[in-house]
């Protein structure tokens, strides 16, 4: 408590206008640090996983796109897959629009 209150507290002698400046500066680099860990680090914690799902797509596997699509994938490409909907229709869309699996979820009705 005593150190947020030298924190807030403001210089009212002329000769601690150099400390005062200090405390702002120490502030403004304390907030920071607790933004880059409530706001971007668990963003490119969730990145880094989303891109290792993205990587580890499987023939067979039943996914669902960010659209709300529910296929099987049934081919692969470096940047691209090919998903095979209920009625046998294949769509070629990009990896990045895969949203998550349902291969543990759902049996295969096929």
């Amino acid at each position: 408590m005593n150190f947020l209150n030298i924190l807030l507290q403001a210089s009212t002698t002329p000769g601690q206008g150099q400390n005062a400046a200090l405390q702002q500066i120490l502030l403004i680099v304390v907030i920071l640090v607790i933004f880059y860990f409530f706001m971007i680090r668990p963003q490119m914690k969730r990145s880094k996983e989303q891109k290792k799902f993205r990587d580890s797509l499987q023939k067979g596997q039943r996914v669902v796109t960010i659209g709300g699509i529910h296929g099987k994938i049934v081919d692969i490409q470096e940047t691209t897959v090919s998903i095979e909907v209920e009625d046998g229709s294949r769509l070629r869309m990009e990896k990045s629009a895969i949203a998550s699996s349902l291969s543990d979820q759902l049996p295969d009705t096929k």
